[in-house]
């Protein structure tokens, strides 16, 4: 596949997923990243704003099977994994798979259930794999979760560990829709008896695991260039020696913002990377893995001011 066609590619899928989601481009191209780049999603709102809907018409679109888990307070880490299960007809074991063995995992309101069965997903995001009883299951090779919480609530939640939260690539902020967005949104809806489901709105596969294997491939012939690898290495240092944040980003945040550039890159058709790239992507990268100083917090600034201010004096290679 060229990149040219992974540009179509990624037009076709947009295309596909605008017939079920009104508005939310920017969020749109952001899990078309984190596809390319085999990173997991974040996404962040309050009620009612389409997490769950998107990921299942991205889903949709792409031809992949679609897994489900709504986090509660009282899920275990086996209700996600599965679990050996003895057999007393065959008396022997057999394994029970649960939901993460899927391509495209929905973890609905993830900072619901306690920090022991957040950890369950540690492993599957890190090395797509699963361990159970001493035994690892692999899972497929387009696994991605595409976590959702909601700001707005602060009692039955547990908050993500820091840990946790490096394993997702992008962190995305999912707005209420505009007045003309949300009139559309009416009038495409209004009627209905509940929300239809993405085949009912006429979505359909326009790619497959091949060709999303093939996409992948492509990408991997993008350059980075050795002035955009250092401009990445400055930015990501910068972060360390501001004086308004307390914990700065890492090593692996570097080596995440460049394949994210990489992929953004693949997907406009281009086989280099530019600094605009990087830009465009950094405060989705970097926004849930920075720590605000004590006097920052005091003075009310936010993290998102401070990557764009970061970007602004972080020289930019021509």
């Amino acid at each position: 596949m060229s990149l040219a066609d992974v540009g179509v590619l990624a037009d076709a899928i947009r295309q596909e997923v605008g017939k079920a989601i009104v508005g939310q481009p920017e969020t749109i191209d952001h899990l078309l990243v984190a596809l390319m780049a085999r990173g997991h999603v974040l996404l962040e709102g309050p009620p009612g704003t389409a997490k769950t809907f998107l990921a299942q018409s991205f889903a949709a679109s792409l031809g992949l099977e679609f897994g489900r888990i709504q986090f509660t307070p009282d899920l275990m880490p086996g209700d996600i994994l599965g679990s050996n299960l003895f057999n007393f007809q065959t008396s022997q074991f057999t394994l029970t798979r649960g939901p993460i063995f899927c391509d495209l995992l929905l973890a609905d309101e993830i900072n619901r259930t306690p920090p022991k069965t957040q950890a369950a997903l540690l492993e599957a995001m890190q090395e797509r794999r699963v361990t159970l009883d001493g035994a690892m299951h692999p899972l497929p090779e387009h696994f991605t979760v595409v976590a959702t919480q909601n700001p707005i609530e602060s009692q039955g939640v547990y908050p993500l560990p820091e840990a946790q939260l490096d394993r997702f690539l992008f962190k995305l902020l999912v707005p209420y829709p505009s007045a003309q967005e949300e009139a559309r949104i009416v009038s495409r809806f209004g009627a209905n008896r509940g929300l239809p489901s993405p085949a009912e709105l006429g979505i359909g596969a326009v790619a497959s695991p091949a060709l999303l294997h093939a996409a992948a491939e492509a990408v991997k012939r993008v350059t980075l260039s050795d002035s955009v690898t250092e401009y990445v290495v400055r930015l990501i240092r910068a972060t360390r020696e501001s004086a308004d944040i307390a914990v700065g980003a890492s090593p692996r945040a570097a080596v995440l913002l460049a394949g994210a550039a990489r992929a953004r890159a693949a997907l406009d058709g281009r086989d280099y990377v530019l600094p605009d790239d990087v830009k465009a992507l950094s405060t989705s990268v970097l926004r849930h893995r920075l720590m605000l100083s004590p006097a920052a917090e005091i003075e009310g600034k936010q993290v998102e001011a401070l990557v764009a201010t970061l970007v602004e004096q972080t020289e930019a290679p021509r």
